[in-house]
């Protein structure tokens, strides 16, 4: 198995032929396994662009692997290193496992993240060795298990009598009886979905420490139904106070198993993927820990907020949902929104306009208005070539006093709470901003 690690953004050279080089047979194979998933749009180009002597990453960060290679791509943190050196590719692993955990509510312990990501393994590795720990650990307490309704035609009765099934089908068969009574059985569809991702990681796991976790779970498993991926019953799967401690296994597994992760084939090349848009990560990122920083305040987040339209028809209907990525409100009153963007902002001085999309200011005028605010913000990440981060342009509207503010935030840092908190100064106008207590920031 060949295996590359690369950059978002950065190029993947392609060699001639010889043993341990990353061909242009690889190259195509990657491509139609690229075309084949949901992210990658018809001929891939959205994972990768095809320069003929080089591939080149987009803005999507993860695993994808063709029959004979695999390629690892990793985000651009700045702070952390090119990525072209282990040791940054280390530092990065770890805070996009710490990125994914805040996102996908995958629990970690603190400093959990960095010590998995000093592993050395792919991301996808790390993720699988963290099911299997995860679920290992889980099972010493016993495996789940309900009650279910069953029926049988047995000797002798056993919870009711179906009398309709007795004395119709079974009227000539009295040696039977027919008998509907619940069965507490392990056989049950949270179960189940475990079973199908410890199958689905065994098949394409390259780690002998994780096929060999993987085998024994197996056994364990072994007498529960196997299940295909897409007959899954998610909506069948119950969560109480008595399983609750499965909540977070359930979302890793379906993380692994669903979301942008599936298998495909090209020919007689199989192939897999597990990728995350880093655009959509930052957000769902940022909102989860802007959530947290907010936490016994008087202000609460909504992610993807779908209440306002642009237009409304002469017949009354609305038109052009709008859909911001982040709106802080307390109560009914709208605050703050906040549209994320995982792209590098540029300093005042040298461009005043600091390379922010006009289509991104029409979008955020367009916010302000429908939710009657008057505070809107676009939110990048930090690069060393701001002095600091936190806010880097403060504009008021044409026409009214309602502002646009530009920011970022340092994610390769621990204090991602710190910087949104205070972020969120202003929207304690008619008070002095609350002290928040310091959190622990691994594991969201």
């Amino acid at each position: 198995m060949i295996h590359r690690t690369v950059s978002e953004w950065s190029y993947l050279p392609i060699e001639p032929p010889s043993d341990g080089a990353f061909t242009r047979d690889h190259a195509d194979r990657l491509i139609a396994i690229a075309g084949a998933t949901d992210l990658g749009g018809s001929d891939g180009a959205r994972i990768f662009t095809d320069h003929h002597r080089r591939l080149r990453a987009q803005q999507v960060v993860g695993l994808i692997a063709a029959q004979g290679c695999s390629v690892e791509i990793l985000p651009k943190i700045e702070g952390l290193g090119t990525g072209e050196d282990e040791a940054s590719r280390t530092n990065i692993r770890g805070r996009l496992i710490h990125m994914l955990a805040a996102a996908y509510d995958i629990d970690l312990a603190t400093g959990e993240a960095a010590s998995l990501g000093s592993q050395k393994h792919t991301i996808l590795e790390i993720l699988i060795g963290l099911f299997c720990d995860r679920l290992n650990d889980a099972l010493r307490e016993g495996m789940p298990r309900r009650y279910v309704a069953q029926e049988d035609d047995l000797a002798v009765l056993r919870g009711r009598l179906d009398v309709q099934r007795q004395f119709t089908t079974l009227a000539f068969s009295p040696q039977k009886m027919a008998c509907r009574f619940e069965d507490l059985t392990a056989d049950i569809p949270l179960n189940q979905v475990f079973k199908a991702a410890i199958g689905r990681l065994a098949r394409v796991s390259s780690s002998a420490a994780n096929q060999r976790r993987l085998r024994e779970l197996e056994l364990i498993y072994a007498d529960i139904s196997p299940v295909p991926v897409k007959a899954l019953r998610w909506d069948a799967i119950i969560l109480d106070r008595t399983n609750h401690r499965w909540r977070a296994l359930r979302d890793l597994a379906r993380l692994l198993l669903q979301g942008d992760y599936q298998t495909t084939s090209h020919g007689h090349a199989a192939g897999f993927s597990l990728l995350f848009p880093m655009n959509d990560l930052f957000e769902i990122y940022v909102a989860r820990m802007l959530a947290k920083a907010l936490k016994g305040t008087d202000l609460s987040v909504r992610a993807q907020d779908r209440r306002h339209y642009c237009l409304v028809d002469p017949g009354g209907s609305r038109r052009f949902q709008v859909r911001p990525d982040i709106v802080v409100h307390r109560g009914s009153e709208t605050v703050m929104v906040i549209d994320t963007k995982w792209k590098r902002i540029s300093d005042r001085i040298e461009d005043p306009k600091q390379g922010v999309a006009q289509a991104d200011v029409y979008q955020m005028m367009a916010y302000s208005r429908l939710y009657d605010c008057s505070r809107v913000m676009l939110l990048y990440p930090h690069h060393a070539g701001l002095n600091s981060h936190g806010e880097t342009g403060r504009y008021r509207m044409a026409g009214c006093d309602h502002e646009l503010v530009t920011a970022t935030v340092d994610i390769a840092t621990p204090s991602i709470r710190e910087q949104l908190r205070l972020l969120c100064a202003d929207c304690f106008p008619d008070q002095a901003a609350p002290t928040f207590p310091r959190h622990a920031e691994v594991g969201g």
